[in-house]
């Protein structure tokens, strides 16, 4: 436990502030974010010094109109200098030069300073640049900032004059080793992943090309994160801290540790009160902070009994309770008149990561076990265009695949608003520092400055309640030197996490894959308790693919498709075309080879993690998949597109990932009930049923069944039926002892193993539907029931909302369910959801698509539902999706 002290650091040699007169009679006022007037230019076209273009009267001619927060890249695509890199065959480097990783960039603008900021200290705030910046205010230089995840703070008073306009110019510099590119194309597949750029240690390092990214030609070099102007009087408010300690088993009561750094900017002691609440509790202490100093500053429970919180609102993993948030509020005071307030979020929880039955990893939030099923970010976006509405859809379709982990890769995707919205929805991380597996690049060469942006990213983030481990390094331990330190920093900085030295050692915890397609029962082979990458391929919806190609590329799998990652490496998308002929029939066309691959997606994904959940917490305790985010449009590792729509892998893993859940073990030959809550389920009916491929009931079996609390219950092996067809069905129900239904899940087989070709030529199934709309605030829901009026089944019935007018998507889009499969005489409610402004004021269109689904057109109550005539096969020419001619077949 802290004691209620206060440390202070001098910081004299940090701070060459000169003697400022600061009112004590004023507010805080708010902050200044810059986002617009900024511009940019190549070094190499401005003569000029850094002291002349950070003035007030400088003429830049012509230079770009640039994006802040964004990369160089962005700037210059959103000026038209160069076409988007994401489409087609443009990023190629005849189209956009490798020169931009080797040149620097002059960034500049203008700002006026609020008056309200007059008798301040005003300061200038960089929250990320990468790689390296030197800032310019008014012609005086007011310093630098080095590696991608440091934050930048310059006290500029000594330049600005409040209520005046300032010039702030800013020079970028690229990561000094960006390497040589990686160029995917069809012929030699994804070749080696990052190398050289790990020398630089804290960067984007992934830039310079990964079997799942193509090179990034600025390496992501410019100014990623927010700049704004902030003020304060004597003393600052830095890091806060809030630390939640739980008497567990007992969750009825909780402790609150809060820790927060007081910073002296002047050169006087100063004395004041710090101030906090937490709702309407408050509390507070007299601090004296000495001259140019940071003082770290306690508030225990031993010392605040009001921090002893009773019946506290817990927050807990997606799918375990709620995502309850309280708010800290401290300012600290000089005479009575706030010199600095800051406010942050925080949730009460407690994580353990081992419990008396198991050697291995696992993760336990609130004295309750938790099962980490999850998917792994490579990166948020490969040019890093990350908006809050944009991430916000992708963290909500994670919460929507009943997920609990996202495992942010080499700490890439790290970013403020990544943490907040893994807190807002029951996300926890696993989040990593900044060193790749060791076959993949050099250890850094400036230890001192990887370390320093290591504890940014602690300091900054430490406080979200989604972080569950802190990892140094991925598929690989990182250099002694880095390692002790590493252990040393958390020891100070944060001790209420496990420090995790390696992606794939320790506590049964492992990685390297596989990565490619797999038969579903190849995925019920354990030999880890704690898997934090495996891979399948992971084909987009048609339209998907339409969208992130020309047309004359549609038809023949070439370097096009190798730059969206379907081409020889870890992936083997080499072999894919082939397992889908051999699997369910010879390819026809593109439309064909999606109308399949859907198949695909879903067996593979729904094994990835029902495999696993086979053996729940005996000994499995984790899977994360590689990857469930893309970074780019791709045919790979994904739950959705890069556009954001889903296609079947992502509805296949919330089946999977169901918190009680019924599964046919494909392995084992028996059906298993998975309950991974803390309560165990009494009396439950398995509902067995097994259909021939013309939907005929063949066998129906129903059996009570006892499931205990974190553990898989199998029952015998399942008896086929002797007359199985070509292709048959699998039909589960798990329902509760008062017959409600808790878990279904439908699966096709083939009597042939591994020959479901029969599903080619199964009939056409024409379903029928209603739909009604409603809104809700901003959102949008419309409530869809298929029907399956025929005796045929209906397998794979996939629904794509539109816009009735325009015929466009709308994107994001969220379905309870997708990709349903119906026999004769069922039906099935879907609820989507979008955001009212999506529509443009337009009506709602459905289409429908599936293996051999038509539809009943409708049009009533502002919703139309129709045949979605662009996936038919027959609707383009039979090409076979041939290979290009520069291609070389490659059977590993």
């Amino acid at each position: 436990m802290y004691k209620n002290t206060t440390m202070h650091i001098s910081i004299t040699r940090l701070l060459l502030f000169a003697l400022l007169s600061f009112s004590a009679f004023a507010q805080t006022p708010a902050n200044v974010t810059l986002t617009n007037g900024w511009q940019l230019q190549d070094i190499a076209k401005v003569q000029d010094s850094g002291e002349k273009i950070s003035t007030l009267d400088y003429k830049a001619n012509n230079w770009y109109t640039a994006t802040v927060p964004g990369t160089v890249l962005t700037s210059l695509v959103n000026n038209k200098v160069y076409p988007d890199p994401m489409y087609g065959e443009n990023n190629r480097p005849e189209i956009i030069s490798e020169y931009l990783c080797h040149t620097s960039y002059w960034y500049k603008t203008k700002v006026t300073v609020p008056k309200s900021y007059d008798g301040k200290a005003i300061w200038l705030n960089f929250d990320g640049v990468n790689y390296e910046a030197t800032i310019y205010v008014n012609g005086k230089k007011a310093g630098t900032i080095k590696g991608a995840f440091a934050r930048g703070v310059f006290n500029i008073t000594p330049f600005v004059t409040a209520g005046k306009e300032a010039a702030i110019a800013v020079l970028i510099a690229p990561q000094p080793n960006p390497g040589i590119s990686h160029e995917h194309n069809i012929a030699t597949g994804m070749g080696k992943n990052g190398l050289y750029s790990s020398y630089d240690g804290p960067t984007f390092l992934c830039s310079i090309g990964w079997d799942w990214i193509p090179a990034i030609r600025d390496r992501n070099s410019g100014i990623w994160q927010k700049v704004f102007l902030s003020a304060t009087d004597a003393v600052s408010i830095k890091d806060p801290f809030v630390v939640t300690d739980l008497p567990l088993p007992a969750t009825d009561k909780a402790a609150i540790k809060i820790e927060t750094t007081l910073q002296n900017n002047t050169n006087a002691s100063q004395t004041g009160v710090l101030k906090g609440s937490i709702g309407n509790v408050t509390f507070q202490q007299n601090v004296t902070v000495p001259a140019n100093t940071l003082s770290i500053v306690y508030f225990t429970p031993e010392a605040f009994k009001q921090l002893n919180f009773k019946n506290p609102k817990l927050w807990w993993p997606n799918g375990y309770g709620r995502q309850d948030l309280y708010n800290l509020k401290l300012s600290f005071e000089l005479n009575g008149k706030v010199s600095d307030e800051r406010e942050l979020k925080f949730g009460i929880r407690e994580y353990e990561y081992a419990v008396p039955s198991s050697e291995f990893l696992t993760i336990s939030v609130n004295g309750v076990q938790v099962i980490c099923k999850g998917g792994n970010w490579g990166m948020d976006d490969a040019m890093k265009r990350v908006t809050p509405e944009r991430l916000e859809a992708q963290i909500k379709m994670h919460q929507q695949a009943n997920y609990t982990m996202i495992r942010n890769w080499v700490g890439q995707s790290t970013n403020e608003m990544l943490y907040d919205l893994c807190d807002k929805y029951g996300l926890m991380i696993w989040d990593e520092f900044f060193q790749a597996n060791p076959g993949d690049g050099p250890n850094p060469a400036d230890v001192d400055l990887y370390l320093y942006n290591v504890q940014e990213k602690i300091l900054r983030y430490r406080t979200h309640p989604s972080i569950a481990v802190w990892c140094a390094r991925n598929e690989g331990f990182p250099p002694k030197k880095i390692d002790d330190a590493l252990k040393i920093m958390l020891g100070k900085l944060d001790t209420s996490r496990l420090y995790q030295a390696s992606s794939t050692d320790g506590k049964g915890v492992r990685s390297h894959g596989p990565y490619s397609w797999r038969k579903p029962e190849e995925f019920y082979t354990i030999e880890e308790a704690f898997k934090t990458e495996t891979g399948t391929m992971s084909i987009p919806t048609l339209e998907s693919v339409q969208g992130m190609m020309p047309q004359k590329d549609w038809e023949e799998i070439n370097d096009d498709w190798a730059q969206h990652d379907f081409a020889k490496g870890a992936q083997k998308a080499q072999l894919f075309p082939d397992i889908i002929n051999e699997r369910y029939g010879k390819i026809k066309n593109l439309a064909d080879f999606v109308r399949k691959s859907q198949l695909a997606n879903y067996e593979s994904y729904r094994a990835m993690y029902e495999g696993r959940f086979a053996k729940l917490f005996d000994p499995v305790t984790g899977v994360i998949t590689w990857m469930s985010h893309p970074a780019q449009p791709s045919f790979v590792w994904q739950l959705y597109h890069y556009d954001l729509e889903p296609n079947a892998s992502l509805f296949a893993v919330k089946k999977a990932c169901e918190a009680i859940h019924i599964q046919f073990n494909e392995k084992e030959g028996n059906v298993q009930v998975i309950n991974s809550t803390p309560q165990a389920l009494a009396k439950a009916k398995v509902h067995t049923a097994i259909y021939d491929i013309n939907g005929k009931l063949l066998q129906k079996t129903d059996v009570t069944i006892d499931a205990p609390k974190y553990k898989a219950t199998g029952l015998p092996k399942l008896q086929l039926p002797q007359n199985l067809t070509a292709v048959y069905f699998i039909k589960l129900q798990l329902t509760d002892a008062k017959g409600k239904v808790l878990s279904d899940n439908f699966y096709w087989k083939g009597s042939q193993p591994d020959n479901m070709q029969a599903l080619d030529v199964l009939p056409v199934v024409n379903i029928k539907a209603t739909a009604t709309k409603r809104t809700e605030g901003s959102k949008c829901f419309i409530d869809i029931t298929l029907s399956n009026p025929t005796d045929k089944p209906a397998v794979m019935a996939h629904l794509q909302l539109r816009k009735s007018k325009s015929d466009t998507r709308v994107l994001p889009v969220y379905y309870t369910d997708n990709y349903v499969s119906l026999l004769g005489g069922e039906s099935k409610k879907i609820t989507i959801e979008a955001a009212i402004a999506d529509f443009n004021g337009e009506d709602a269109l459905i289409l429908v698509d599936g293996l051999n689904v038509g539809i009943t057109d409708i049009n009533a109550n502002g919703v139309a539902v129709k045949l979605n005539k662009n996936t038919q096969v027959s609707t383009w020419p039979e090409t076979g999706l041939p290979w290009s001619p520069f291609f070389v077949e490659d059977k590993k």
